[in-house]
């Protein structure tokens, strides 16, 4: 079983950055794949990235030329560069692995 924890998440004003972080624990041999997603008030968690061991990155269009998501395998984590953030990037955001959710951190753009 494999244990997230999210960090980095806060408040933040229009076209300003955060960097998230997920640190994975437990049986991370399993891992191929870490992904984020998010849900804002009232909506559906969506997907918003991933990267898998070999490199190959996924991002929704919505965050595409302002997020970036990279790793770092012998840390066992992995990061979400988020720029020019918008209001309506406004969410909780997950990380996630095939069978593991972490349990959040709040991403707030607000002037």
């Amino acid at each position: 079983q494999v244990q997230l924890v999210e960090s980095g998440g806060g408040l933040v004003q229009p076209g300003g950055s955060l960097r998230l972080s997920c640190a994975a624990s437990g049986s991370i041999f399993s891992i191929n794949a870490m992904g984020w997603y998010r849900q804002a008030p009232g909506k559906q968690r969506e997907f918003v990235a991933r990267i898998f061991s070999s490199g190959i990155t996924n991002y929704t269009d919505s965050v595409k030329g302002r997020f970036t998501i990279s790793g770092d395998n012998a840390k066992n984590t992995v990061f979400l560069q988020m720029n020019s953030l918008k209001p309506e990037d406004t969410a909780v955001y997950y990380c996630h692995v095939p069978g593991a959710w972490g349990p959040g951190t709040q991403v707030t753009v607000s002037s």
